[in-house]
């Protein structure tokens, strides 16, 4: 538990001794061009940022704030980040994965004969956010020696490379006991409270820059800096967010009262607003919101977020659902049980109003037990194509024109992309693969290649056939191939890093090409491999920052 500070209290340091933890990986992270990234991703394990160098960004589920040495950052499961350093002067990032395990009802001291119960997966670690550190040089020594242990063959330096992981976290939560957020972050930090505490008044730059006791405009410069929107951006935010819980199921309010509460007299004004912050009017969230509508598999949800739909219930062990849950109230999205039965069951309680699955992973007899309990869709066992599955859930939904629209949307937002390149597309060789296990596989249709080969029009390299589905590659024809670009999904697997590690140290990928950029990208598995029209438009915005400076 931290208190209103973000300053871990004791409590919460007090249930450490029921934690353990373990270390996936360590990595410092550079990439070829000399710049720093992490791709858009959904979390599966911790993340521990570490600057040691240089200066960059950081979003978490869409919040901003900056990397520099001095700070570290903890990110948690299921949140959505983003990073990246600057290229300007020197780079060092340190990147470490790991899990923590909570141990419950351990043995009293008159139960020494009980074991105690399993250790507990997704269990959160007691601090969150950014942490400020007492000396950069010491926490890059503990990620060097870390990093040599575990490049280690030996199992025992591999081991030790777990002990002095530990010593890390306790320097980590040793300087977060000790250590106050720099003056400039407590008094913004004080500033967004004092938002969120008066956010039904009339709140000025003026009024909060004078919370702050500073100038207006040094004001403006700095809440922007700290959290990456203007404070009036982040007050109507904080409006929209409080008018949303107050559209629930459970809640019975009018739309004017609603608005009025959050802070707006004129109820044209605030339906602008809210359409502008969910992309949504607020009777269409209204109305959607009262519907019980479940995801019965996790991949589905892309689509319905799409369509500005919070799903009633989602499997819990998809990234979209943890995603839900921190987008929007919590508990607005009910987590379902991983076996079919339970499953039922639980819905059999909760009376939904649709329920959404794919049909070839379902049984008969599932399907039957679900059709008696809702109206359910099955998206069919065909192949079926992003823009298809959207069209065929909008209909399903009620929600044929909105999915319309989304779609003219994108082709839209599509044609301004290739436009806005100052290179002809046509004119740039793109190999897009993924490296699982022992198996380097071609993604040249659906998901990266639907976007990247169809919509904007990059050519294929040489090595690929795209007639051919599920077309894998040798190492050999990876090295050889005759691309200006490669973006390659490496999995987290000790195999397919293995390769990657081949791979980069081979002469023609590790330098630039004579442009000065590089040739190789690297991309998280998830959510890029995800086919949906959600991640469809994800890929095309990434496919911006891919290519924003190449002339």
């Amino acid at each position: 538990m931290n208190d209103k500070n973000g300053i871990p209290t004791a409590g919460t340091f007090g249930q450490l001794n029921q934690m353990w933890f373990r270390l996936r990986s360590i990595e410092q992270n550079s990439s070829l061009t000399g710049e720093c990234s992490l791709r858009l991703q959904f979390l599966e394990s911790h993340l521990l940022l570490i600057p040691v160098s240089g200066r960059g960004w950081i979003t978490v589920d869409g919040k901003y704030s900056e990397l520099r040495p001095g700070y570290l950052s903890v990110c948690l499961p299921g949140q959505l980040i983003e990073a990246q350093l600057d290229s300007s002067g020197e780079l060092g990032l340190y990147i470490l994965r790991f899990d923590v395990f909570g141990l419950r009802d351990l043995p009293g001291p008159h139960e020494p004969h009980e074991p105690a119960s399993s250790p507990e997966l997704h269990c959160r670690f007691p601090w969150e956010g950014e942490a400020a550190v007492a000396s950069t040089i010491t926490y890059s020594k503990h990620c060097e020696a870390i990093a040599a242990s575990m490049r280690s063959d030996n199992g025992l330096e591999r081991l030790r490379a777990q002990s002095r992981f530990y010593e890390l976290l306790y320097s980590l939560l040793s300087d977060a006991d000790q250590l106050q957020p720099s003056d400039i972050d407590a008094v913004m930090e004080r500033v967004k409270t004092y938002i969120e505490q008066h956010y039904r008044e009339d709140l000025s730059i003026a009024l909060l820059a004078g919370e702050a006791g500073t100038s207006a405009r040094h004001f403006i410069r700095l809440f922007k800096q700290r959290y990456g929107l203007s404070a009036i951006e982040y007050l109507t935010e904080y409006r929209i967010r409080q008018a949303r819980s107050f559209m629930l199921p459970h809640t019975n309010y009018e739309l004017k009262d609603i608005a009025a509460y959050v802070g707006y007299k004129d109820i044209a004004y605030f339906r602008r607003k809210f359409k502008q912050v969910t992309g949504v009017a607020p009777a269409t969230f209204m109305r959607n919101a009262k519907l019980k509508i479940v995801a019965y598999h996790g991949n589905l949800i892309g689509a319905l977020l799409t369509l500005n739909i919070i799903p009633f219930a989602a499997p819990a062990d998809h990234p979209w659902t943890e995603y839900y849950r921190r987008k929007y109230e919590p508990g607005a999205v009910l987590p379902l049980a991983e076996d079919d039965e339970s499953r039922i069951e639980q819905l059999a309680s909760l009376r939904p109003d649709y329920i959404l699955g794919l049909e070839q992973t379902l049984s008969p007899a599932i399907q039957q037990q679900l059709g008696e309990l809702a109206s359910t869709y099955l998206v069919p066992r065909h192949p079926m194509d992003w823009r298809t599955q959207l069209r065929f859930i909008g209909d399903c939904l009620g929600k044929s024109k909105e999915a319309a629209a989304w779609l003219n949307r994108y082709e839209r937002k599509a044609k301004s992309i290739r436009a806005d390149f100052v290179f002809e597309p046509a004119s740039v060789r793109l190999l897009i693969a993924r490296i699982s296990a022992q198996t380097i596989t071609v993604m040249s249709n659906r998901s990266l290649g639907e976007v990247l080969y169809d919509d904007l029009q990059f050519i294929p390299a040489n090595v690929v056939n795209r007639k051919l589905e599920g077309q894998t590659l040798t190492l050999e024809e990876l090295e050889s191939a005759d691309t200006d670009k490669l973006l390659l999904i490496v999995d987290e697997d000790a195999s397919s890093q293995a390769i990657w590690s081949r791979l980069r140290d081979k002469a023609p990928w590790k330098h630039p090409d004579s442009a000065g950029y590089s040739r190789v990208e690297l991309l998280p598995p998830f959510p890029w491999t995800e086919y949906t029209s959600f991640t469809q438009e994800l890929i095309l915005e990434l496919a911006l920052s891919l290519w924003r400076n190449w002339t």
